[in-house]
Formats: structure tokens, C-alpha cells, sequence
């Protein structure tokens, strides 16, 4: 029983070290903004995916801290507008930048 209690107490210091190390810089996230990011990046591709006028094939998303970009092309200028409103819209994005080009 000792050694399990020691053995977890190990795990627990050397994963508390490895995370201090994953701080976040201007241009690098951490390991937590990482996991958020790329869960956004899901949620907003899936809200993309499920607008029937999009063709989300062609539309681009990507997330770094919050910000999510939108790239690629559509039919239309006001399919546009709609991926951007749609990407707003995702709990959790602090901003869009929208990048799509009309086809």
C-alpha cells in the first residue's frame, strides 16, 4: 500500500513539472489552450458542417487561443458572411477571422 501511495505521489510531481513547462508565449499555446482550441476547431467545422447552404469541404478551420480562422472558397459572398456568423456563434470563440474567398 505504501509503494502505490508513493508511486502516485511520483505521477502526480512529475506531471505537475511536464505541464509548468507547457506554459503559454504569444505565438505557442498550452497544453490546456491546445485541447480547448481543438475542440472549437470541432464544434465550429460540425456547425459548418451541418449548414445545409455551406459546403464545408471547402471551408478551412483553425484555432489558436480562442481566435478561429476561416480559409477557402465558396459559391457565394454571402456564404461568407454566413460561416463567419456561424463560427461566432460556437460557445467559446473570442473572434473570427474570416479568409473564405468566392470560387
Amino acid at each position: 500500500m505504501k509503494f502505490a501511495q508513493q508511486f502516485a505521489t511520483a505521477v502526480f510531481v512529475a506531471s505537475t513539472l511536464s505541464l509548468a513547462g507547457c506554459a503559454s508565449t504569444p505565438t505557442k499555446e498550452s497544453a490546456g489552450e491546445y485541447i480547448d482550441d481543438a475542440a472549437l476547431t470541432t464544434k465550429v467545422k460540425a456547425s459548418i458542417f451541418n449548414e445545409p447552404t455551406l459546403k464545408s469541404t471547402e471551408i478551412n478551420v483553425e484555432t489558436f487561443k480562442g481566435t478561429v480562422q476561416l480559409s477557402g472558397f465558396v459559391a457565394q459572398p454571402a456564404d461568407i458572411t454566413r460561416a463567419g456568423e456561424i463560427a461566432r456563434g460556437v460557445k467559446g470563440v473570442k473572434e473570427v477571422k474570416n479568409d473564405i474567398r468566392v470560387k
